[in-house]
């Protein structure tokens, strides 16, 4: 049995669990992309518990499979973070919760970033109606994508 639910990342203990899945997921997207110092893992549970971005996990069987984390500013929808928990990839986490963000968010356009080499993500975005937008590379060094999506109303 799934469930979609906002998470109250201000708690401290639900900040701690969205912190253990971001840093499950992003080591494994580091090694996919190549990258010894790979940013999002340098983020903190307290970095989680006090960002204003609103969260939404995916909860399989009780444990929470999946995290998104989203920003809001008038009609234009930040996917700021898409995370998995590694024992749960390949099972359509991902796209339940991009699915449920177009059901259930009033956006327009949608605007999303990921490292170039992140293949995986790419796809994923474009299945659901991305397109790039432009490429380049911060001071860190990763590559780095930009993809849009309007919303069909």
């Amino acid at each position: 049995m799934t469930e979609i639910s906002k998470l109250e990342h201000s708690d401290c203990g639900m900040s701690e669990l969205i912190y253990s899945i971001f840093q499950r997921s992003y080591q494994v997207e580091a090694k996919l992309i190549g990258s010894k110092n790979f940013p999002p893992l340098t983020r903190t549970a307290k970095n989680i518990q006090e960002t204003s971005q609103s969260f939404f996990g995916l909860w399989s069987s009780k444990r929470l499979a999946g995290v998104i984390e989203v920003e809001l500013s008038g009609l234009t929808l930040s996917i700021c973070s898409l995370v998995v928990d590694p024992d749960f990839f390949r099972q359509g986490v991902a796209s339940q919760l991009i699915d449920f963000l177009v059901k259930s968010l009033d956006y327009q356009e949608a605007y999303v970033e990921t490292a170039v080499a992140n293949l995986p993500a790419i796809k994923l975005y474009q299945k659901h109606g991305f397109t790039e937008v432009k490429q380049w590379t911060p001071q860190h060094g990763i590559k780095k994508i930009q993809l849009k999506a309007f919303k069909n109303i």
